[in-house]
């Protein structure tokens, strides 16, 4: 009777380790996710057809040639290839930085969320595969619990994003100003358009889109994810089959 009671509660911890291990792998795929959707693409197509579809060269009285050397050199700048986020271009009829003072400091905010970010996401990754191997070392029933583990996983996330896709739905407005003050500690991300190029190049309704992007490139991740898990289940439903049939 102890015995079992033993196991049953060696497999709960088992569990409990698995699905851990699952919401650390999964957070570090909603974060890759991130990076895939805004740096994907390195010619930035994505951004050329929001520019289009928003008139964004007409609201700057640009070219889209020249959009797209801002975007270039903003988005190495995001990602640390560039120091200083400073660039002349012909925007508004005249030759200029593209970039004001507020510009600088929002985006070197982001800058750092981003970078942390990333961080963030390779430590996640790395102890998900520590917990993952403990298991393995433990002799934990790996066909049964990474199944298990995943599907808690995925059941969570998913209310997760069916509500927040709810909320977007409803008022993504109202959802943008949350994440801003949820991230942000100052006021320096509420731009004016009347003297604010930036905000012109990169309206509302183009982070509408790139959020759908994201959405898009996790859960086609997800996907992914449930096939390695399937894979492995394979494998080792294999393994526990070869040994009993040698027993």
């Amino acid at each position: 009777m102890k015995k079992k009671q033993n196991i049953r509660r060696q497999g709960k911890g088992y569990l409990f380790f698995g699905v851990l291990a699952m919401f650390l792998l999964v957070v570090s795929l909603l974060l890759t996710s991130f990076q895939i959707a805004i740096y994907g693409d390195s010619k930035y197509h994505f951004y050329e057809e929001a520019y289009k579809k928003y008139r964004v060269t007409e609201s700057l009285d640009m070219k889209l040639s020249d959009v797209m050397t801002v975007t270039d050199y903003m988005m190495d700048y995001l990602i640390g290839r560039e120091e200083k986020l400073s660039i002349e271009t012909d925007v508004d009829g005249k030759r200029q930085d593209f970039f004001n003072e507020q510009d600088r400091l929002h985006m070197a905010d982001v800058k750092n969320l981003f970078l942390g970010g990333l961080k963030l996401r390779t430590l996640l990754f790395l102890l998900s595969v520590i917990f993952i191997g403990a298991l393995v070392l433990k002799k934990a029933d790996m066909r049964n619990v990474l199944p298990r583990a995943y599907g808690i996983a995925m059941a969570v996330f998913a209310a997760v994003l069916v509500f927040l896709g709810i909320a977007f739905t409803v008022d993504f407005t109202r959802c943008f100003t949350i994440f801003h003050e949820m991230f942000f500690t100052n006021d320096l991300w509420m731009f004016d358009e009347s003297t604010d190029y930036m905000i012109r190049m990169l309206p509302e309704g183009f982070f509408s889109d790139m959020v759908i992007r994201i959405v898009k490139v996790f859960v086609g991740s997800l996907a992914a994810l449930g096939v390695v898990i399937g894979i492995i289940y394979k494998i080792c439903d294999r393994h526990t089959a070869g040994k009993e049939n040698v027993v």
